[in-house]
């Protein structure tokens, strides 16, 4: 299974992100919105962040994942590639960890910067062994 793919969308850039289960889609959610910025695969995992959220639903959990990792990046230019997501679905929580190293202009390909994740198209598709998380990011 792939775990993400771009889509059209005018001045913004669509994402749909895949998983087996909620908690690896919404990782691989987090990989490809950091796609956008660098190659990903030559992120280290040096440093560990921690995001605790909670929402009113999932749209908003995603939705709350997704812009805390982007503050990390705004506020100490993290790039991250490796993900951990545990979500309570009952308690509509998330603990999560993402792995990643400063961005170094030597090492790091800059490509479009992320600025904000929106509710724009935004859907979660459980199909039953699989899960879709669809999204817009505004750059």
């Amino acid at each position: 299974m792939q775990k993400f793919e771009f889509f059209e969308h005018t001045a913004d850039i669509g994402i749909r992100a895949y998983g087996r289960n909620l908690n690896e889609a919404f990782e691989n959610a987090a990989v490809a919105v950091f796609e956008v910025m660098t190659d990903t695969s030559k992120v280290e995992p040096k440093e560990m962040r921690e995001v605790k959220i909670d929402g009113y639903d999932l749209e908003n959990l995603l939705y709350r994942w997704i812009e805390s990792l982007l503050v990390y990046y705004d506020s100490e230019i993290m790039l991250f590639s490796k993900f951990y997501v545990n979500i309570d679905e009952k308690n509509l929580t998330l603990e999560g960890k993402a792995w990643g190293e400063k961005f170094d202009p030597n090492k790091h390909e800059r490509r479009t910067v992320v600025k904000a994740m929106t509710y724009h198209e935004m859907k979660i598709e459980n199909k039953g062994n699989y899960y879709i998380l669809t999204f817009v990011v505004d750059i």
